[in-house]
């Protein structure tokens, strides 16, 4: 599935766990290991966009998470740590314009990041 998007600035919501570190590597291994694609995924966001991560992973975790992620370049503007461990809901409401303002994208555990997505300077 390839989103396309408007050329307004974006606010990407990703998980941390399964999606961009291998899930509970930091416990099994003792460190998080990048999944492929990660790095090429956060250096074609737009500049202006935002970037939210959430994790189940308790506070006392995210000085490591941080350091982790500044040292492999992975820019982030917010870590919600804490969130509970079933399903994550999001909920916006559509533009008068017809414009979708959400999207969900469940992907496979552990498999590579790749969400293929064009702006569209006419939206």
């Amino acid at each position: 599935m390839k989103l396309t998007l408007s050329s307004l600035p974006h606010t990407w919501i990703l998980d941390v766990d399964g999606t961009i570190v291998k899930h509970n590597g930091y416990k099994i291994d003792g460190y998080d290991t990048l999944l492929a694609g990660v790095k090429e995924f956060f250096a074609s966001l737009p500049s202006q966009d935002r970037v939210i991560l959430l994790t189940a992973r308790k506070a006392e975790y995210l000085p490591a998470l941080k350091d982790f992620l500044t040292k492999n370049q992975i820019r982030y503007d917010h870590i919600i740590t804490d969130v509970p461990m079933g399903e994550r809901i999001l909920v916006n409401d559509n533009k008068p314009s017809g414009l979708c303002m959400s999207f969900a994208i469940s992907k496979e555990r552990n498999s590579p990041l790749c969400i293929p997505f064009t702006i569209d300077l006419h939206i």
